[in-house]
């Protein structure tokens, strides 16, 4: 079976396959969650932004922007080849390069080009949710020749793994319905190695407090709103499984909401904006693997458990590790993605995943091949990433000054503040 055949069975569970025309429904559904899911970039900005220094947000802006017009390049170029043709079990082929031979007519359902537009997407949103481990230290040429190498290096080796007959579709049980591996545990890993490259920001800098509230909470918001593209759109049809993915993804965010504010209320004695929607944001990631394979009950459950694990992680991680990821990006989606790979593993209905069980039916192979895949995706990422960016550092300067840091990226290197006034 080629590569855009089994990517849609691993996202779909089955292939739709009524009628030999194309369905406009469908088609718009699709068209509708990939808008959906490109929303969610700027969504990042807004978010990751006004969480840092007003210094910071025309840079935040900036690289996502460049996030944007990397991934899409890329994608046509050969990104979308490598991830979805040919039968490897590391990567794919040449044989879709510029996007040459991609159907653009549907038989049944969406077309391959349209496959390959909704895909598109996810690999922005993978690249922008990195960003934000680094944010304030990380030149942004560097940052933009970083993303152009790891494009190919680890993303599409990662989508070819999961979505397109690789490695884990070969030889591992794995549901990954949307993303928690190849989106949010490469992009935790990922940016975790920036950050422990680039080292830690001053104290100064660090100790500084989310310019901007209103900023991140929409941006959170329009996270919240993309996913409902994000899952609801990879089962690439309009019917009951987009449904099931929707309702289960508002349940899970919403229990990771609650979660992580009655811990926070409960460690410090108050409840803030930024909290309320990271614990989303945590409920969001944990459900993304598994949500039309899960009850609605199993769904509210692994939000709740979402939230508590990913901001006990954060305080973990800023208190223990040496490591400043500015933004939490590896506690909320590297932990929340791990959670949510093991909790698919744990919680799989057979009656909703082509009789694949989870342990709680008995089944062992799904919940060990969740663990394996999680912790090579973890070990891949990590190191091709810190690969990359040291590679990278012996050709040019990666590292912001330290003056150039306490100035902020906005004027040093980008000449436009956020703010005039």
């Amino acid at each position: 079976m080629n590569g855009i055949s089994e990517a849609i069975v691993s996202a779909a569970g089955a292939i739709s396959s009524a009628g030999s025309s194309a369905d406009p429904g469908e088609i718009s559904w699709i068209l509708v969650c990939s808008a959906l899911v490109f929303i969610m970039v700027p969504g990042v900005a807004l978010f990751y932004g006004g969480m840092l220094r007003k210094q910071s947000m025309t840079s935040m802006m900036t690289q996502t922007l460049a996030a944007m017009g990397v991934m899409t390049v890329q994608w046509f170029l050969v990104g979308y080849s490598l991830s979805f043709c040919g039968d490897g079990i590391l990567i794919g082929s040449f044989d879709s390069v510029l996007l040459h031979g991609v159907s653009e007519e549907a038989a049944g359902g969406i077309s391959e080009m349209q496959f390959a537009l909704f895909q598109m997407m996810f690999a922005m949103i993978t690249a922008a949710i990195v960003i934000g481990a680094c944010a304030e230290r990380i030149r942004y040429s560097a940052m933009i020749w970083f993303l152009a190498i790891w494009s190919t290096a680890v993303y599409a080796p990662m989508a070819h793994w999961v979505w397109g007959g690789g490695l884990f579709d070969a030889y591992l049980t794995v549901l990954d319905f949307a993303g928690g591996t190849v989106v949010h545990i490469c992009a935790g890993a990922t940016g975790l190695a920036l950050a422990a490259f680039a080292g830690s920001r001053s104290e100064h800098v660090k100790a500084s407090r989310a310019h901007n509230v209103p900023f991140a909470f929409i941006g959170g918001i329009l996270l919240w709103f993309g996913w409902f593209g994000f899952n609801g759109g990879s089962g690439l049809s309009a019917d009951g499984i987009s449904v099931h993915a929707v309702m289960a993804t508002q349940i899970s965010a919403a229990g990771g909401l609650l979660s992580w504010t009655a811990a926070q209320y409960m460690k410090v004695g108050r409840v803030g904006t930024i909290g309320m929607i990271t614990g989303a944001v945590a409920g969001l990631v944990a459900i993304t693997p598994g949500a039309p394979y899960l009850g609605y009950g199993e769904s509210l459950l692994v939000g709740i458990a979402g939230g508590a694990i990913c901001f006990f992680a954060v305080r973990l991680f800023r208190a223990k590790v040496p490591l400043d990821d500015a933004l939490d990006v590896f506690a909320v989606h590297g932990t929340g993605g791990i959670w949510g790979a093991i909790a698919t593993g744990i919680f799989a209905d057979p009656a909703l995943s082509g009789g694949i069980r989870g342990l709680v039916y008995g089944g062992t192979d799904l919940f060990f091949g969740q663990i394996a895949a999680a912790a090579v995706t973890l070990a891949f990422c990590f190191s091709v990433s810190y690969a990359i960016i040291w590679a990278l550092s012996k050709l040019m300067r990666v590292r912001l000054t330290p003056e150039e840091e306490m100035i902020g990226q906005d004027l040093a290197e980008n000449a436009e503040p956020a703010y005039t006034m």
